[in-house]
Order: structure tokens, then sequence, then C-alpha cells
């Protein structure tokens, strides 16, 4: 599995020949769209710096788009969506968190989550988590400390902090990565590839994607 970062809450998955797109930026965003082929698109808030599904239709591939909580099936990919809160935007609204099984994998991709009281269906669903997509940067998401003391919670195996940067607070990964501690590197990689072997002796390891 192959995961690159593509601006704002922007996440690409590859594995094989399948692609999956989170939150993908729109052309009507502030934000730099990026456009690329997907077989799948989840989108955590109806808002445009994650909801550019019109990016996602490239070559032969059409993506199967998801807005929201339920649960749905592609190409051999669980997917449960859990609703939660957001304030992003400066209004209340609803914010998808999705659990993804893929690739032998378990994902918990947060979206733009503004609490740490997650659903009692989902908390039910977190056991083994592989990797968690987190926001850190406050501004109508979670803040650094409270995003800590929810990966804590969760115990995922490996830690991608999203939501910071060019969306949120200037200095939340620098908080994050304090409240963190040494597990961890806050030097941006390029493009995070892994194997759910690979994630077995791992336990809440934070890995910054540029």
């Amino acid at each position: 599995m192959v995961i690159t970062h593509h601006g704002g809450d922007f996440f690409k998955v590859s594995f094989g020949d399948t692609t999956l797109a989170f939150n993908p930026i729109s052309k009507d965003s502030k934000l730099k769209a990026t456009r690329f082929g997907a077989d799948v698109a989840l989108v955590s808030l109806e808002h445009p710096d994650m909801n550019g599904v019109d990016q996602l239709s490239h070559g032969d591939k059409e993506p199967f788009v998801i807005r929201g909580p339920g649960e749905y099936e592609v190409r051999d990919i669980i997917i449960k969506g859990y609703p939660t809160t957001s304030t992003y935007g400066g209004e209340e609204r609803i914010n998808t968190a999705y659990l993804v099984s893929i690739d032998k994998m378990l994902i918990l991709f947060l979206g733009a989550t503004n609490t740490k009281e997650l659903p009692s269906e989902l908390k039910e669903a977190l056991e083994n988590v592989d990797i968690l997509f987190v926001p850190i940067g406050g501004e109508g998401v979670l803040e650094a400390s409270k995003a800590y003391e929810l990966m804590v919670s969760i115990e995922p195996r490996l830690v991608i902090p999203i939501h910071h940067g060019d969306v949120g607070e200037k200095d939340a990964l620098k908080t994050f990565m304090k409240e963190e501690g040494t597990n961890g590197s806050s030097k941006p990689v390029d493009k995070l590839t892994v194997k759910a072997k690979d994630l077995e002796i791992k336990q809440n390891e934070v890995v910054v994607l540029a």
C-alpha cells in the first residue's frame, strides 16, 4: 500500500491497481486541487476543501463516491462510515469518520472531526486499527492535545496527522509531536509505503506526510 498527501486533508491510498481518495480538494476551494483517477472517493465533510469528487475521473477510472454514514463494499474493500461533528468552515456540520478494511489492514480516517467522543458503534469496532488519520489543527477540528488523547485511546499501530499546515493552526504539528514524545519523527516524507506485516510490531508510531 502506498499513501500520499495532496494538500489539505486530501490523501491518496493505492494498492495494486486500486486507488482510494479521501477528502479530495474541489476546484472551488482556495486550496490547490490535484486531479487523478480513483476507484473510490470518500468525502468526510461537504465543504469545497474536501468534496472535490469531480477531480477524480480520469482515463478509465470513474470513482464510486461515498459521502456519509453507512456500510459499503467496493472491490472487496469494506467501508463503514460513522457520524461525528465538525465546525470546519464556521458552522456545525456532520463529519463522517470512515473505517476501511483494505489489503489486510484496517484504516480509520477521522476526517474533520472536532470531538474525541466517538459514536459507541465506532468505539466497539476499533480493536486493532492499523493506520489512523487524525486531525490535529484546530479551527473547527480537533486541536493537537485532544487529538493526542484520542490517538492514545485508540492505540493504532501507525498514526498520520492531518489538517495542519495549509489548513490548520501554524504550530499544530509541533504541539502534537511534543505531546507524542519520541515515538515518531516530524520530518515529512513524500510517501508512505507499508505492508501489513510491517505494522505488527508498531504502536502509535507517527508518520508525517509532506
